[in-house]
């Protein structure tokens, strides 16, 4: 079953950070959140970095200062050349990885490249991952080398799919095409921003990668698609789903 959710924001102010793609029209306070989790008979979960909030964490900070770290962890987003001082900042406040929110036209990071390598040692060192936001196509031609970074890697909203055959999904062709997948994790969530039933997607993941390899995530408060979207999406698939092994190697989080 599913104990956490690991996908949510919170943020007690709307105040974007530079352009941003969308903004949403109210707050998604922390109390909000943690309603949630208990209504759902959740044990914690996992506060990422919402994206008009840029590389300014301080609203995520606060969150995880009021919560066990036991059971509550954070993703947040830097830039490559984030100082090392701020990324220890970071671990100390309870985030476990950094987001790379990388849809539409934004340019993908050079992961072959000398600073990209010493990024991913940095993270290393910390026990931190990294988690992808990337539609499926652009992140099939990409997976081979995230596959090198040395670090896990979580790919975001089931890898956002385009295609309604799973044998016919190009991320998961990919993945399926690689020697090495132990690197990754999948997060089942938000299918309202790909396909909307994607579990023959899911049941082929499982089938690549084995189990221990997935959480769940609400995706709450479901920025652009709040009218319609629920908090309850793809929890019932805990039924047969375990979460417990992989919130714990990715987020040090625990039932």
């Amino acid at each position: 079953m599913f104990r956490f959710d690991c996908h949510a924001h919170v943020y007690e102010q709307v105040v974007p950070t530079g352009p941003v793609r969308y903004l949403p029209e109210h707050p998604a306070p922390l109390t909000q959140w943690l309603s949630k989790i208990t209504s759902n008979a959740l044990t914690g979960g996992v506060i990422v970095q919402v994206s008009f909030l840029g590389t300014d964490n301080s609203q995520l900070l606060c969150a995880l200062a009021d919560l066990d770290k036991h059971r509550f962890a954070g993703v947040a987003v830097t830039d490559l050349d984030v100082p090392e001082q701020e990324l220890e900042e970071l671990c100390r406040g309870g985030v476990r990885g950094l987001r790379w929110n990388l849809v539409g036209d934004t340019p993908l990071p050079d992961l072959e490249s000398e600073s990209l390598h010493h990024f991913a040692g940095r993270l290393r060192d910390l026990g931190m991952h990294v988690e992808i936001q990337l539609e499926s196509p652009r992140l099939a031609d990409w997976l081979q080398p995230l596959s090198r970074l040395g670090l896990p890697v979580v790919i975001d909203h089931i890898g956002l799919p385009v295609s309604l055959d799973a044998q016919n999904e190009p991320w998961i062709d990919a993945l399926a095409a690689l020697s090495d997948r132990s690197s990754f994790f999948v997060k089942l969530s938000a299918p309202y921003r790909g396909i909307p039933d994607p579990r023959d997607h899911i049941a082929r993941l499982r089938d690549l990668l084995g189990d221990g390899r997935f959480v769940w995530g609400s995706d709450w408060p479901h920025t652009r698609h709040e009218n319609y979207a629920v908090y309850e999406g793809l929890l019932a698939l805990g039924e047969d789903y375990d979460d417990a092994s992989a919130a714990e190697a990715l987020y040090g989080i625990t039932i």
